[in-house]
């Protein structure tokens, strides 16, 4: 019995994971196409000046699977390094740790926050008046009251995802913030004290060559079990069978590859895009449901290190980055001695009027972020570059679930067609979740080349619980 044909879109860990389990497995001879010169997607790394750096700041968490971390430890060997979490958040102009503990708070925490936190939760106790919308902003609001959400979530939410948090959905919050009651957030910062400390609290994995090296390893272990990864390739169009033909195209050359199953981890608003018999109401749909653009800016600087933290995090709406991240400080790496990296995150959509600002302009905007906190770049800045994320964050606007249904409906009723991943599933997931959704995929793969709808449907409902690890 031959093996049936997978064709997977996009590299990420979600697409990698994917297949190199089906190859692994022997279920399927796989292709995966990709558009990019290198494996990653958003979770990929590249070198800049000697230094591995990420597309952002990026952990792998100790919520992850135990059989896919094991699977990754056995991939990557003693290059998992398990580090301890060591960022910090402004507010109300002082730096509090992240992840919160409890000496932090008492001695750096200011008490005017401090008292307003304990009112809102005296008031939220002895509360009689009506429940708050059901938004994110009041979701939120009823678990942490209105202090945390006024001096925190609701600014960071307004630079993330460029609305006010009153248009955002209930989901988005119940999705986003992991920490979405005082009780929770309580528990949380007790998990990091000794004697009470939840397993793997206050840390993460992360790889010593960038967090690129996760997808770079999977898609070495694919090729080696006899897949083939076209780097550099653009879909062009899916024309649905069956068989399925996909067209492609690689340095103006058009190639037509056909396939028993057609995996998707690219966006799922660009498939009605792809596939012409999409019906009116999937592209409308899609046309609904907008991703926040990311911008990612790198400053070399000219000495061996920043600051002693992994992340920096600014809530306030008068810091126009959202975090800055230093890689050589998530790998323990110290070579070259006479530089480092930082990447500032600025969140933005694509037609506004800094997604094409030169880089020396973005240079600025990090630096005058860093002054305006006190904690200015005083190193000569030898290089700034940059790179520009269209699709960094799902939308979650009010009312959004019905567009999404309407597309997702349309997606699954595609025999053949599987949409999967941050991106495939229009999600607010960490890598963690996307390779569970990976391993999800090829376990409903059968030899035969049926593929278990009903299994996958489980799988669904249990995807639509993740919640993002901070």
């Amino acid at each position: 019995m031959s093996l049936p044909t997978v064709i997977i879109l996009g590299a990420g860990p979600a697409g990698l994971g994917a297949a190199w389990r089906l190859r692994r497995e022997d279920k399927a001879h796989v292709t995966v196409l990709e558009q990019r010169d290198a494996v990653g997607g958003n979770a990929g790394s590249f070198e800049l000046e000697g230094i591995p750096v990420d597309y952002g700041s990026h952990r792998l968490h100790p919520a992850c699977q135990p059989h896919i971390l094991a699977d990754l430890r056995a991939l990557l060997k003693d290059d998992l390094l398990d580090r301890p979490r060591h960022g910090r958040i402004r507010l109300r102009g002082r730096w509090i740790h992240f992840p919160l503990k409890p000496l932090d708070l008492a001695l750096r925490l200011p008490w005017s926050f401090g008292l307003g936190v304990a009112r809102d939760a005296l008031a939220k106790r002895f509360a009689s008046t009506p429940p708050a919308s059901d938004t994110f902003a009041g979701v939120l609001e009823r678990g942490l009251g209105r202090t945390i959400c006024r001096d925190f979530y609701f600014p960071y939410a307004r630079k993330i995802w460029g609305l006010p948090p009153e248009e955002l959905s209930p989901i988005q919050a119940r999705r986003r913030v992991s920490a979405g009651s005082l009780a929770r957030m309580v528990r949380k910062v007790l998990g990091v004290v000794p004697g009470l400390r939840a397993p793997g609290a206050g840390r993460f994995y992360y790889p010593r060559a960038g967090y690129g090296q996760i997808s770079t390893v999977m898609a070495d272990e694919a090729r080696r079990l006899g897949a083939e990864l076209r780097l550099g390739t653009t879909v062009r169009r899916i024309v649905i069978g069956p068989p399925h033909r996909v067209e492609t195209e690689c340095q103006g050359s058009v190639s037509l590859l056909d396939a028993d199953h057609v995996w998707s981890t690219i966006p799922v608003t660009t498939l009605p895009r792809l596939i012409s018999t999409a019906p009116a109401e999937a592209v409308e749909a899609a046309a609904r449901l907008p991703s926040r653009a990311m911008i990612l800016v790198y400053l070399v600087l000219g000495q061996r290190q920043f600051s002693e933290f992994d992340a920096h995090y600014f809530p306030e709406a008068t810091v126009r980055l959202t975090r800055l991240s230093e890689p050589k400080n998530y790998s323990l790496r110290r070579e070259p001695e006479d530089r480092t990296v930082l990447c500032g995150e600025l969140p933005c959509s694509v037609d506004d009027p800094v997604w094409t600002a030169t880089d020396d302009d973005l240079g600025d905007i990090v630096r005058e972020s860093l002054a305006t906190c006190g904690i200015p770049v005083t190193a000569p800045v030898l290089r700034v570059a940059s790179r520009r994320l269209p699709h960094a964050y799902p939308i979650y606007r009010t009312g959004y679930e019905s567009w999404f249904e309407t597309l997702d409906r349309w997606v699954s009723g595609l025999a053949g067609v599987l949409s999967f991943g941050r991106q495939g599933l229009f999600a607010h997931d960490n890598t963690h979740h996307a390779l569970a959704m990976a391993y999800a995929a090829e376990e409903c793969l059968n030899r035969n080349g049926t593929f278990d709808t009903a299994r996958w449907q489980t799988h669904r409902a249990e995807f639509a619980t993740h919640v993002v690890e901070d």
